[in-house]
């Protein structure tokens, strides 16, 4: 699949930006942090964290119900368009949280940030091939990704900023929604040629047909519970200090900065070596080597060793959505609008995780539930990897 000649070299910026955007969702870590402190206080403390994990349900639930309706409609209207109509939705949920900050306009806000992301995710790695060649794919997937990591680890910066300089962390959210509104104009002025990949409309049941096929089931589920791991992380991170070490709220949220930030390094370095190694090759080493993380992560105290697990995590698990995403693409190109909005609803594993991490932590009165449940996902990643022989060509 060639890059349209009629596409300017630089109508990849634009694109690679809307990862910026997509990046959003994982202020989710930020928000059920806040939430739980801040709204929870009449709740019973041994249903906390099962309430506060509420937020990224509501937000990840969403991939489950729009991701392939996204992938439908994408055949109708086309890719930029389903992008920014993406773009508007975030706009919308961006100022919910200003008109009152209660728990159940949080869930609202949060719902409709899901609705939105669910939208961006769909769309915009299919638009991504119209402007790259195919040989670049899984490499510019991962730049994309990188852009997505830089996103995710400037959030609690930007929250830190809102509540210093705009007087409330709450300010996040329309700085994110002028963020948004820039990247959309960008988008709008810059043209890009489409080009058509399935000629029939499908529908509801032929799309979700498409798990009949063992390796596009495989490589489903190996993106459900690789964005459990990478959500799961985000939320459980500041609470697995706040618990272990004594450390506030403010300074625990840079449990989630540091996992970001070597994951946008991961991200980095990887769109080089993935141009070099073969992706599943890449894979193995890096899922192997955050399983032994994620266990040491059960029992270590030490505040800074546990940041230093973080930093590795982040770094092995930042290149494993891409490579998933790209060997799925790969298999059936001429549905890659499908095949996205199939895999997309694999992110309904940052609903399902964290949710399972809230019950078990309740349960066992101790985050290690929750690493529990965030290692129980990375070893279906290890399965995974070593049942995915090769990448589709």
């Amino acid at each position: 699949m060639e890059k349209s000649q009629s596409n300017s070299k630089y109508a990849v910026l634009p694109v690679l930006f809307g990862f910026f955007i997509m990046g959003f969702c994982d202020v989710v870590g930020i928000t059920s942090t806040h939430v739980k402190l801040e709204l929870l206080n009449q709740y019973s403390p041994q249903f906390k964290d099962t309430l506060s994990n509420l937020i990224p349900v509501a937000l990840f639930s969403m991939f489950l119900l729009f991701s392939v309706p996204t992938g439908i409609l994408m055949n109708k209207i086309g890719r930029k368009k389903t992008v920014t109509l993406s773009n508007v939705i975030t706009i919308l949920a961006m100022f919910i949280p200003l008109i009152r900050y209660n728990f159940i306009l949080c869930l609202v806000a949060f719902a409709l940030l899901g609705i939105a992301n669910t939208i961006l995710q769909v769309a915009l790695n299919p638009l991504l091939t119209n402007v790259v060649s195919g040989n670049q794919l899984t490499s510019s997937l991962t730049a994309g990704q990188f852009v997505k990591a830089v996103s995710s680890f400037c959030g609690p910066f930007i929250a830190a900023f809102a509540a210093s300089v705009l007087g409330n962390w709450q300010m996040i959210f329309p700085v994110y929604a002028v963020i948004t509104l820039i990247a959309s104009i960008w988008l709008l002025l810059t043209p890009i040629t489409e080009t058509a990949l399935s000629k029939n409309n499908s529908g509801f049941g032929e799309v979700l047909g498409l798990l009949k096929d063992k390796v596009i089931l495989l490589l489903f589920l190996g993106i459900l519970f690789v964005v459990g791991v990478d959500v799961g992380l985000n939320t459980a991170a500041p609470k697995i200090l706040m618990e272990r070490c004594g450390l506030s709220s403010i300074n625990a949220g840079y449990g989630p900065s540091v996992y970001f930030a070597f994951r946008t390094v991961g991200a980095f370095t990887g769109a080089f070596l993935l141009a070099k190694i073969a992706p599943v090759k890449f894979y193995k080493t890096n899922i192997i080597i955050a399983v032994l993380a994620l266990l040491a992560l059960l029992f270590v105290q030490d505040k800074w060793a546990i940041f230093g697990l973080y930093a590795v995590v982040g770094f092995t698990v930042a290149n494993i959505f891409p490579i998933i995403y790209a060997a799925a693409l790969q298999r059936k190109p001429d549905h890659a609008n499908e095949i996205s909005g199939l895999m997309i609803t694999g992110v309904f594993g940052g609903a399902v995780i964290p949710f399972l991490m809230g019950l078990s932590s309740d349960a066992l009165h101790s985050q290690v539930g929750s690493v529990l449940v965030i290692l129980a996902s990375a070893l279906y990643l290890l399965f995974c990897a070593f049942t995915l022989k090769h990448q589709p060509e």
